[in-house]
């Protein structure tokens, strides 16, 4: 994936959230946002989504700039599977009807299709025994791994990844940190945010930190945690790999 974000900045009620971002990666498969909370990740993830517009700069995804207008906006939005940290399921529908509601929706399949193809999702992701499970009957884990298989379904040129594991113990942090990592070794491209640092270093070819709205650093995975170049990165990383 060529990724290029050229001077993006972002405000909400007069607050300024992101602040001149910039990125040009002419090849990245898993780029990692990092950064202590508040810095813009998420922000930045919702505007690479086209889920929030930018006050100004641009975006470029493999050549093509995303246009801040609604045709192309919903155009653009279809082709990016984004997973959040709620999880964002339908409590009165089962898993398998979650993964079908927006390939019948959004994507025009066939009620036919889109069942026979959310039942591969689920089969290849060892899913298929909780198909006909509502949220409320799934832990947190599955319900996570469920909504990764519906950003999937939609077959998109780019995943997102916004913390989906800052809300699950250890345990079930686990189960979806394996399945994103399968879903990387399939060759899907993806950005993650997150504050897993261990996972990130492993998953990773690029990581970028941001803070107070800028990016501070960025570069190869390795080199930015083994030889970072602000005083900014290695402090944080001194105080989030402290333990």
């Amino acid at each position: 994936m060529k990724l290029k974000l050229d001077r993006i900045s972002k405000s909400f009620q007069g607050n300024p959230v992101l602040n001149a971002v910039s990125i040009d990666l002419e090849q990245v498969h898993a780029l990692v946002l990092i950064g202590p909370s508040g810095g813009g990740k998420s922000t930045l993830l919702r505007i690479i989504a086209g889920l929030e517009i930018p006050e100004t700069g641009s975006v470029e995804i493999n050549g093509d700039p995303i246009e801040y207008e609604e045709s192309s906006l919903l155009r653009h939005r279809r082709s990016i599977g984004t997973v959040f940290q709620s999880y964002n399921l339908f409590p009165h529908l089962t898993a398998l009807d979650n993964i079908t509601l927006p390939l019948c929706k959004v994507h025009g399949q066939t009620s036919a299709i889109a069942k026979e193809n959310a039942m591969q999702i689920l089969t290849r992701l060892h899913l298929e025994s909780h198909a006909n499970k509502r949220p409320a009957e799934l832990s947190g884990g599955q319900r996570q791994r469920i909504a990764i298989a519906r950003a999937i379904a939609i077959k998109p040129r780019l995943l997102l990844f916004d913390e989906p594991t800052s809300a699950l113990d250890p345990e079930m942090t686990a189960e979806v940190l394996d399945l994103i990592k399968e879903v990387g070794d399939e060759g899907r491209d993806f950005i993650l945010v997150t504050h897993e640092m261990g996972f990130a270093r492993r998953i990773a070819d690029q990581v970028a930190l941001l803070a107070e709205g800028r990016i501070v650093e960025s570069g190869p995975v390795a080199q930015l945690f083994e030889q970072p170049q602000t005083d900014r990165t290695r402090g944080f990383l001194a105080r989030v790999l402290k333990y």
